[in-house]
């Protein structure tokens, strides 16, 4: 994680100094195929060059050849979103901006031979712009926050936090507010699909950044049952880390079952259930990959929102 942090101030650097010249990866005050090929050769492996990261995401990637292309031709491209950097007790995490947008929920082309009842019907979701965490919450900054340390895999605070209850999560986002004077809260279900998707920059992958997901989780197949430090896995579209794998992570809203079938704009899930469930997402350590899919789905069935779990963490929004 201080890895990814540092890299980021860096890019942050170096994205004011040379904004005027956006994509001259080579550093001639143009942009040319120079540029696509120096940023091609960064994602195989043949060169080092900060600069290629030019969506500026933490990755250098084929969003990066395109973002290049795009300048050469003189297309309108969005600028750079960098994460915003909290400090809380000597412990430092980010925050990655998502800006709103529409995109189908549930059961999609991609997802439909895996997917449970409870996916469907895919419908379509409105979303406003937000904020979610760049990796899951870990046990350094739940130990900075709460003073305690509840999971049950311990010997790296930079692995994700567990065996937490959905209400130890919200005591924790409260204090975490307290500390930082910011609004964090656990993220919507639609929310956290629509990250975990990509967002607007969203492949249509069947997990979080990838259809290979040893690339980007840690799940049954690859984690030596348990979790892992957060970030070491590829990211996804937008420079999220362990959406898919690791462990789930508790979303906000309370469980419905299957989706209604139409539209909705900032959908927060219903009111209550007769379960006392809440909604958790994203595979674990434990799971096998179809478990670890975009759209699907779990929630706390044997203890309603009191359930805890070693396979069951947190992401933060805002």
């Amino acid at each position: 994680m201080k890895k990814v942090v540092t890299f980021l101030l860096f890019a942050s650097s170096l994205l004011s100094a040379s904004a005027a010249v956006r994509g001259d990866v080579t550093g001639n005050n143009t942009v040319d195929i120079a540029d696509v090929n120096e940023v091609i050769n960064v994602m195989l492996g043949k060169a080092t060059n900060p600069l290629a990261d030019v969506t500026a995401d933490g990755t250098v990637d084929i969003a990066d050849v395109n973002m290049v292309i795009n300048i050469m031709l003189g297309k309108d491209v969005p600028e750079p979103q960098l994460p915003t950097h909290y400090t809380v007790n000597g412990v430092e995490f980010d925050m990655v901006n998502v800006e709103g947008g529409s995109f189908i929920m549930g059961a999609t082309e991609e997802q439909t031979s895996y997917a449970l009842e409870c996916e469907f019907p895919a419908h379509q979701v409105t979303l406003s712009s937000f904020q979610i965490g760049m990796t899951e919450v870990t046990q350094e900054l739940w130990l900075a926050v709460m003073g305690t340390n509840p999971s049950r895999f311990t010997g790296d605070l930079q692995c994700p936090v567990e065996y937490v209850k959905w209400i130890d999560c919200q005591e924790f986002i409260n204090k975490l507010n307290e500390l930082t004077g910011a609004h964090f809260r656990l993220p919507t279900e639609a929310e956290w699909e629509f990250a975990a998707r990509g967002g607007n920059q969203s492949n249509g992958y069947r997990y979080a950044g990838s259809n290979n997901l040893s690339q980007v989780a840690w799940y049954k197949s690859n984690s030596s049952s348990k979790t892992h430090p957060v970030g070491k896995k590829a990211p996804n579209e937008l420079g999220i880390y362990d959406m898919s794998g690791n462990v789930w992570e508790w979303c906000n809203d309370w469980y419905a079952g299957v989706y209604p079938e139409e539209a909705q704009t900032d959908p927060a899930g219903p009111d209550s259930n007769e379960w006392d469930c809440k909604v958790y997402r994203g595979g674990g350590w434990e799971k096998e990959a179809t478990f670890c899919r975009v759209s699907a789905r779990a929630n706390g069935s044997y203890n309603g929102f009191f359930s805890k779990y070693n396979f069951l963490g947190l992401r933060l929004a805002q």
